[in-house]
């Protein structure tokens, strides 16, 4: 993105020695001389004015313009009429410098299609809409909003949110049930911590379920990470009871990654579970803002509020990047977690939180999650009729909310050896065994994401490795 300075350019560092045998001159070409080859000043970058820079070294400008002729004259600079003065993109670098490494951002993606699952469709972050939230929140605010906030987050945004999840997610909360935090996994990070605080030493989490992060989070919260079992109606209260753990992780709007429902009586059991043994069940609501063809289902917490702490996050509704995530807890726990974020970093973001208040009261998010469900809906189609054209007899499930779906592969298919042959044809498929804990026969089975791969791709992948899904 090409950036236009709205002065004369950017400060440098340089320093003058008045008192040196060395001339002025030659002391500010030295010192940019070694600034570039150091890797200090990057091939592009760009150089204060000569007017500026004389200003600031209190020099003349025709010194400053002899000393950038002659670092052009080596090819350490480069300039055009009108253009401002930069480093040459030859510029030799740094000595030892790595080369950039790949990132999420400019990875190298599959050519066909990526079904990697638990990314939504970036372009239909609302930009506009964020952009003008931004705006009027920079507009309207008063001087203090500018100012270090509530640790455990802005009012407003606790309130509307709190408004909100009572009337899209059934929650029993209120303002002061709320904490805003950097995303989901600091949510959770938080809430270990204060249940190790409180001598709850073991957790159990959903298998296959949560991955290496969330084990990782119970060992810095000093706790051990148990797995247990789930089934077609969720996770096995039964065996949550055999393994001793007094608090449980949980996804029961739409099982990650089998996309089961925790059935009602088994959220019963687990409720009185969590009663019987002074437990916590801390609820992921993953997945709830995009269901298809049933009736929504309301948030655990609204039962029981006082032995569930509810996490949720705008990572799939709006985007990852956003870093914003909220949870709701009980009563005795608050003090416990705020005192925890407080700790972490004083509060997250103010204006993005006061940014997404003012989303969600104008109506824009309600809008954007419309039009963002009408769009997977149809992905989601597509997905499930490719598959049935181009290797029929294969089971889809998982369909019920979200944007991913689990697909049943014939008895004996090797998963792994899917997955490889698909990457060479440019088509990035996913297995279920990687997501699982427990050693043992199971059910081959892919997890295919649709979040951020768009109706051609989907079908483009699925007819490019059919012959593989078909065991031909």
């Amino acid at each position: 993105m090409a950036v236009e300075w709205a002065g004369s350019g950017p400060e440098l560092l340089l320093i003058i020695d008045r008192s040196s045998t060395v001339g002025l001159r030659s002391q500010l070409e030295d010192q940019l001389r070694l600034a570039v080859r150091s890797g200090r000043l990057a091939g592009g970058e760009r150089l204060p004015s000569s007017r500026q820079l004389a200003a600031t070294l209190g020099l003349s400008r025709g010194l400053i313009q002899d000393c950038y002729a002659q670092l052009q004259a080596e090819g350490y600079l480069t300039s055009q009429a009108g253009s401002a003065t930069r480093v040459a993109a030859a510029a030799p670098p740094r000595p030892g410098t790595p080369a950039p490494q790949a990132t999420p951002a400019n990875r190298p993606r599959h050519a066909i299609a990526d079904f990697r699952s638990g990314v939504p469709d970036l372009s239909l972050m609302p930009r506009e809409d964020w952009a003008w939230a931004i705006r009027e929140v920079c507009r309207t605010s008063p001087n203090g909003t500018f100012d270090y906030g509530d640790a455990i987050g802005e009012r407003s945004l606790r309130d509307v949110l709190a408004a909100y999840l009572r009337r899209v997610r059934a929650a029993s909360a209120t303002a002061d049930h709320l904490v805003i935090c950097t995303g989901m996994a600091q949510a959770l990070g938080l809430v270990l911590q204060a249940l190790a605080a409180e001598g709850i030493a073991t957790f159990a989490f959903e298998d296959p379920g949560a991955g290496t992060s969330t084990t990782e989070q119970a060992a810095a919260a000093g706790m051990a990470a148990m797995p247990v079992a789930v089934d077609h109606d969720g996770i096995d209260v039964a065996a949550l009871e055999r393994s001793g753990a007094r608090a449980v992780l949980v996804t029961p709007a739409h099982q990650w990654p089998t996309g089961v429902v925790l059935a009602g009586h088994r959220r019963q059991q687990l409720i009185a579970w969590a009663r019987q043994y002074d437990g916590v069940i801390i609820e992921d609501d993953y997945d709830a803002e995009f269901r298809y063809d049933r009736d929504p289902v309301g948030s655990m917490q609204g039962l029981a509020p006082d032995c569930v702490i509810s996490l949720g996050t705008v990572s799939k509704s709006l985007a990852p990047t956003l870093r914003l995530g909220w949870l709701i807890a009980p009563d005795r726990l608050l003090a416990t977690l705020a005192r925890g974020k407080r700790l972490a970093d004083r509060g997250s973001p103010g204006l993005d939180q006061l940014a997404l208040a003012t989303l969600i009261e104008s109506g824009r998010y309600d809008r954007h999650l419309r039009r963002a469900r009408a769009e997977y809906a149809k992905r989601r189609e597509v997905l499930v009729s490719a598959v049935t054209r181009h290797a029929p007899g294969l089971r889809v499930t998982g369909l019920a909310a979200g944007f991913h779906a689990v697909v049943h592969l014939h008895a004996g298919t090797d998963e792994c050896q899917i997955i490889d042959e698909a990457a060479r044809r440019g088509v990035g498929l996913y297995g279920m065994s990687a997501m699982r804990r427990a050693r043992g026969a199971a059910e081959p089975q892919l997890v295919l994401g649709f979040g951020d791969t768009g109706q051609r791709a989907i079908n483009a992948g699925i007819v490019a490795v059919a012959d593989l899904l078909r065991g031909d």
